[in-house]
This record gives structure tokens, sequence and C-alpha cells, in this order.
């Protein structure tokens, strides 16, 4: 009971593993923060692009979704998904849908029929970006699943009501 030699040893192995842990999931929350600001600002710049224009064709998007892409730079991009649509009101504002390209996703429906009556005047419009990226954890992976970020951005077109496909 008197020797005190060991106390030392018998403390850091009870509080390095309980340490590291902390350490280890700070890493993963970081990461997973980083990642949720960078799925924002994807949406935001596809968003952005695609509302500039009159009308856009299969290069244009190609081009608008390489540009979201380079957003999560240097993070794998295996895990990003995009949805982009183009939407006009009718006479009742409710959403129909005139072009949309989806790439390594599902259509997110549910953006497009959230603006359900927002068109003040028939012919109005909109764009809608949905961008989804699934998070896997470093080192939380033996705790957590992945987790699967997403982020909607809407914009109204910039230099005409809605934004055509050429």
């Amino acid at each position: 009971m008197k020797e005190e030699d060991a106390t030392a040893l018998l403390e850091a192995v009870l509080i390095i593993p309980i340490l590291m842990t902390l350490l280890m999931g700070t890493f993963d929350l970081g990461f997973g923060i980083a990642l949720n600001q960078k799925t924002i600002t994807s949406s935001q710049i596809a968003s952005d692009l695609v509302s500039r224009n009159k009308s856009v064709n299969a290069a244009d998007i190609d081009s608008i979704i390489t540009a979201s892409r380079l957003t999560f730079e240097p993070y794998n991009l295996n895990e990003f998904g995009i949805d982009i649509a183009s939407i006009e009101f009718d006479e009742n504002g409710y959403p129909e849908v005139l072009w949309r390209e989806t790439r390594d996703t599902t259509p997110n429906d549910d953006a497009v029929n959230s603006t359900a009556t927002l068109g003040a005047a028939e012919g109005e419009g909109m764009v809608i970006v949905t961008v989804r990226y699934t998070y896997q954890p470093y080192f939380s992976s033996l705790f957590t699943d992945s987790f699967n970020l997403e982020e909607v951005a809407f914009s109204r077109g910039r230099r005409s009501p809605t934004v055509e496909w050429e």
C-alpha cells in the first residue's frame, strides 16, 4: 500500500485511452464540419453558375458539375452526388421540371415539391441544386456509420425567368 512507484504508470494506463479517444473524435468531427461546409459551398456554386445563364447545354452542365466537385478537393470525390433541376411554375404556382441533370445520386423530388405555390406568376422559374456527400469517419467508424451530408440551394434566373435547355 505504501509503494508509489507504479502510481504514474497506472494513471497513464487509465487516462491515455480516454485522451486518445477524445483526440480521434475531435479529428473526425473537424473533418465532418469541413465537409459539411464544402457541401454548402458546392451547392451554392452550382446554383449560381446555372442561374447566370438564359439557357444551358450538356457542355455547360459538365463544366458546372466539375466546378462544384472541385469544391471538395482534396477530399475523396467518389462520395459526391449532384442533382440540378430547372423548374417553371404553372398558372396555379406549382412547379414543372423543365430539365434535370442528376449524377451519382437520386433526384431530389422533395426539394422540387417544396416550391409549390412559390411562383407569383405563370412562367416564373427557379433552379434547384442538391449536393450530397457521404462522409465516412476515419477513427469513429468503429462506433458509427457514415454520415450523409446534403445541401439544397435555390436560386432564380438572373437573365430570364427560367433557365432553358439548349
